[in-house]
């Protein structure tokens, strides 16, 4: 058997793995794109055939691409293997995976436009679906990797990526690189923090060798979000950063504030009417190269704090804050943005880090 046959399967054979576990957290079935199509189903780039992109079936002009320079000029950003499907005017992929009904999950995936600015790409596991506009790049290798939440309603899950554009070419419409799947276990309030996973070390699916976070789409409602417990609320997404690749003040996870005040992440706990409640909340920099003179914004019910945090983009520190509030209803809401822009080195959106969210009642 030649080496390249020996790759393919054990690409496919750890794919399976991954998805056929009772705790999925990993590839889907040829989720990153490397088993390629037979030649005879391909005409240039264009795949031929509803079942010929293994594991995978398609509807429309979906092409099979390297990374790379293109013909034309064009430049594919495939950051997470070789390969990618290209999605054109009005095309589908899809997959069904086997699922636990009444489960979260979370898809993890790489995606980027390649032609118009007005690009989206619609996520769905029906009956529930999302539009990502992918217009705004937030990182500088030229491709996203974003994070989308669902509940599993069967024992069935049809995951389908549509491209719901027309273009006058096509070909034209957004790149999809890699896919992962990921069941999340939303943490619960406890006395001593009423904030569900206020450390946001439970979150999607993070890849390994992905240098530049996961953005967690805007409008995610906090029962389906990609990260338990918490709401993005705003016209931006916020970046969901791991401790490998990024500085993070506790534990392995935390979250970037990349947009200014069009990031915003919230969130609504349960309190006692006209009981006093402290908030305290971790505020640093993601050792990223985002520096200049940063203010984060925190909200509990009426009452506000301003933190300013002077980042150097080197991590060297963190500061820690606090808000005294009253709760005037059974139900408070937690909010937190940047109120600045921010941009790194290479002009890719950023902004301050937050971490450690809790809030306990005040014995008075």
């Amino acid at each position: 058997m030649g080496l390249m046959p020996v790759l393919l399967l054990l690409l496919s054979s750890f794919s399976f793995h991954a998805v056929g576990a009772q705790h999925l957290d990993g590839l889907l079935l040829n989720g990153n794109f490397e088993i390629s199509p037979l030649k005879h189903k391909l005409n240039k780039t264009v795949i031929i055939g509803k079942h010929s992109l293994p594991n995978w079936t398609i509807h429309g002009h979906v092409e099979y691409v390297s990374g790379g320079p293109q013909p034309g000029g064009m430049f594919f950003p495939v950051p997470h293997g070789v390969h990618a499907v290209r999605l054109g005017n009005e095309a589908t992929i899809s997959q069904n995976i086997t699922v636990k009904p009444g489960s979260v999950y979370s898809l993890t995936f790489s995606a980027t436009r390649t032609c118009a600015q007005d690009e989206v790409l619609r996520v769905s596991v029906p009956p529930l679906s999302g539009d990502l506009p992918i217009q705004t790049l937030y990182s500088s290798s030229g491709a996203d990797t974003y994070a989308w939440g669902f509940r599993a309603t069967g024992a069935t899950a049809q995951v389908i990526f549509h491209n719901i554009g027309v273009q006058e070419d096509p070909a034209c419409g957004p790149l999809l690189d890699v896919v992962a799947i990921k069941e999340l276990f939303p943490p619960m309030p406890t006395r001593d923090n009423l904030v569900k996973n206020g450390d946001f070390e439970e979150g999607p699916h993070v890849f390994k060798n992905s240098t530049s976070g996961i953005l967690l789409p805007p409008k995610q409602l906090d029962n389906i979000s990609p990260l338990p417990g918490w709401i993005i609320e705003s016209l931006k997404a916020v970046r969901f950063i791991d401790s490998a690749h990024f500085s993070v003040p506790f534990g392995q996870y935390a979250v970037e504030l990349v947009a200014g005040r069009e990031c915003a992440i919230a969130q609504i706990i349960r309190t006692v009417r006209n009981t006093f409640y402290n908030l305290t909340f971790v505020v640093g920099d993601a050792k990223n190269g985002c520096h200049g003179s940063m203010l984060l914004e925190a909200f509990a019910g009426s009452a506000t704090v301003k933190v300013p945090f002077e980042s150097h983009g080197k991590s060297t520190g963190y500061k820690t804050a606090s808000l005294k509030f009253l709760a005037t209803g059974d139900r408070t809401r937690l909010t937190f943005y940047s109120s600045y822009y921010h941009t790194d080195n290479t002009g890719s959106l950023c902004g301050p880090v937050l971490d450690q969210v809790r809030v306990y009642p005040l014995q008075m």
